[in-house]
């Protein structure tokens, strides 16, 4: 792959992590455990929404094929997607859906800064408009680790739960892809082996500043960013693309 190509397929595997993790949080828009949460889980998926149009307006672009970023997220199937597994699972409870956020926040904003040096000066203006975003969604979920984990014994209780079931999702995080690998090599990304020790180190110090535990020894599930997805992807784009799959073009 020449830059072009890995740009542009960097992008969508960036762009897909963002936008359906941006749908699931989309999911609790009126059902948040308070007003408070509701509204800021909804400005964290608004957020996301952003970094999405970014990283597929800029793959359009770079694929000359005069697709839009519309045509992207709603006129791709399941196995065309390339996020990670770890967004896609369900939101669960509170305790569920923070989890899954923590462990995503921390490793995005380590990955992000490092965009901010890359050799593509149009991802790094994507990286350098989204870092304080993304730094604001890692203070949210690592505030509400602690705040649940060191809690009452029942918010203990269901936080450890939801670490211990997200868990296997992380590990893919820092699996590369041959974009991946491509990416880091031609310093358009960084290498996701040089963010794993320090992403550890932030997830360990949180969690347990919240007196909870991280799993060990857990075999760590993979497939996403090779188009392997859960059953609960179709579902959710089943969902977010009917009404412009079934009124092709439709505008409000």
């Amino acid at each position: 792959m020449n830059h072009h190509e890995i740009s542009q397929q960097l992008c969508l595997q960036l762009g897909d992590n963002s936008l359906i993790l941006a749908q699931r949080l989309g999911e609790w828009c009126g059902h948040g455990p308070v007003l408070e949460q509701d509204i800021a889980l909804t400005n964290i998926a608004l957020d996301l929404l952003g970094q999405t149009r970014m990283y597929y307006s800029y793959s359009a672009q770079l694929e000359g094929a005069g697709k839009t970023d519309d045509d992207l997220a709603f006129f791709r199937d399941a196995h065309q997607f390339k996020n990670v597994l770890l967004v896609e699972q369900k939101n669960g409870n509170w305790a569920d859906t923070i989890a899954r956020q923590f462990f995503f926040d921390q490793w995005h904003v380590l990955y992000i800064a490092a965009l901010c040096t890359s050799s593509d000066n149009s991802l790094r203006e994507i990286a350098e408009k989204a870092i304080k975003e993304v730094t604001y969604h890692q203070r949210f979920s690592s505030d509400w680790i602690l705040r649940l984990g060191d809690g009452t014994p029942e918010s203990h209780q269901k936080m450890q739960a939801a670490i211990d079931q997200i868990w296997p999702y992380t590990g893919e995080l820092f699996i590369p892809s041959a974009v991946d690998l491509a990416a880091a090599a031609a310093g358009i990304a960084p290498d996701l082996a040089d963010l794993e020790a320090v992403w550890m180190e932030k997830v360990r110090s949180v969690i347990q500043e919240a007196t909870l535990s991280v799993p060990e020894n857990t075999y760590m599930q993979r497939g996403g960013k090779t188009g392997v997805h859960t059953e609960q992807l179709g579902y959710l784009l089943a969902e977010m693309q009917y009404l412009q799959r079934a009124y092709p073009g439709n505008q409000w």
